[in-house]
Parts: C-alpha cells; sequence; structure tokens
C-alpha cells in the first residue's frame, strides 16, 4: 500500500483539484501522469441533470469512436444461416442459435459485446435475467439487434462503445488507451460528448450537461471545462 500512496501522491502533485481543465490539457496531464507498466484505458465520466428513475430521462446509446477504444472486443452473434454465415466472415468470436443460449443460460458468458438478429429475439430474451445486469442484452435502440449483423460485428470490433446512464445521473466509456496519439484522444472524447448530447431525452430540464472529468485507470481525475469539451463537436 506505501507504493500505491507514494505513486498516486506523484500523480496528484502539480495538478489542481478544485480547477476545471481545457480538454487537450487534461489529456495531457492524464497521459503523464499515467506511469503503471500496462496501458491504461483512459475514461470519461459525464453528470446529467436527468434522474433516471423517470422513464422520460433515461439516457441510452451508442458511440463509435472515431480512432477505436484501443481494447480486443470480444462479440457474440446470434444468428442461424447465411446471417450466421455473415457474422463470421465480419469477425465475430462466437456465433450461435440455440446452442449459444444453452451456454449462456449455463453461465458461459465469454464476451463482452452481444448481437441478435430480429428472427433470434424470442430466443434471447429467455436470457434477460443473465444478460440484462452484465449490460449485455441486446437491443435495437443501440443497434445491437439488427439484421445487418456484419456492420454491427465490424462497429463493435472499430469501436462501438454503448452508454446508459446510472441511477446517480452519470454516464461514462471508455474513449481510448494513454498510448494514443492526443489528438485522437480528443477526437474520440468529443465523439462521444456529442453522442451523448444527442441522446438528450424529452424528460430532461435545465442544464443537461453539468459535470465532466477524466482519468485513466490507475491515475488522478482531472475536471473538464465543458465549453473546450464542445467547442467542436
Amino acid at each position: 500500500m506505501t507504493k500505491i500512496a507514494k505513486r498516486m501522491k506523484a500523480a496528484y502533485e502539480g495538478l489542481d483539484r478544485n480547477k476545471s481543465y481545457g480538454l487537450e490539457e487534461a489529456v495531457k496531464l492524464i497521459k503523464s501522469r499515467a506511469t503503471t507498466k500496462f496501458d491504461e484505458s483512459i475514461e470519461i465520466a459525464i453528470n446529467l441533470g436527468v434522474d433516471p428513475r423517470h422513464a422520460d430521462q433515461m439516457v441510452r446509446g451508442v458511440c463509435v469512436l472515431p480512432n477505436g477504444t484501443g481494447k480486443d472486443v470480444k462479440v457474440a452473434v446470434f444468428a442461424r444461416g447465411d446471417k450466421a454465415e455473415e457474422a463470421k466472415a465480419a469477425g465475430a468470436d462466437i456465433v450461435g442459435a440455440e446452442e449459444l443460449v444453452a451456454e449462456v443460460q449455463a453461465g458461459n458468458i465469454n464476451f463482452e459485446r452481444c448481437i441478435a438478429t430480429p428472427d433470434m429475439m424470442p430466443l434471447v430474451g429467455r436470457l434477460g435475467k443473465v444478460l440484462g445486469p452484465r449490460g449485455l442484452m441486446p437491443n435495437p435502440k443501440v443497434g445491437t439487434v439488427t439484421p445487418d449483423v456484419a456492420q454491427a460485428v465490424r462497429d463493435a470490433k472499430g469501436g462501438a462503445v454503448e452508454f446508459r446512464v446510472e441511477k446517480a445521473g452519470i454516464v461514462h466509456a471508455g474513449v481510448g488507451k494513454v498510448s494514443f496519439d492526443d489528438q485522437k484522444l480528443v477526437e474520440n472524447i468529443r465523439a462521444f460528448w456529442d453522442a451523448v448530447s444527442r441522446a438528450r431525452p424529452a424528460g430532461a430540464k435545465g442544464t443537461y450537461m453539468k459535470k465532466a472529468a477524466m482519468s485513466s485507470t490507475m491515475g488522478p481525475g482531472v475536471k473538464l471545462d465543458l465549453s473546450t469539451v464542445a467547442a467542436e463537436a
């Protein structure tokens, strides 16, 4: 614990916790303070002016990051026949129908994104209690229930991130890796910001995007000056 405390103390040196930094400066600060031996992920968290307990204030969507996430995402597809072959050709890691449903019901969930063709949903619907709590249940609103499984697989592999507001009104996502070029991170963050902005629900009143902060996996959080995030969105 002593080593961790020393590392974090060093990471916070010169960082004003009460200051909101411009996006480009925040990216540089976070990258310079990511000192672990692995390639840390960079995440953004946005505090929204919504109450997700009300159906008309739910925020949910998907954003395809222009420069990807830097992660190798394992994708499962529920499909049959030609659609199953299309999914395999697009790079899906796991493809199946009844047999895949049985595997998931048995607790074998070896994937991070789940896609289904519309005709498979009567079967996949049985998995709601298993996939739902893990945020893996296919949903047409985020493009994971679709006849175009090939494009959905390519999007998932290429940098699509799903987002859903939590009980406290916060939405967050991984937007890249420390190893990414600064400009690529800025582009990804602005793309995500734009997607969340466009997902504003009808029931949201007053200020929608209230606060935002960024951090790396093991690094300190940095508050963002919201005007610089949206400037080129």
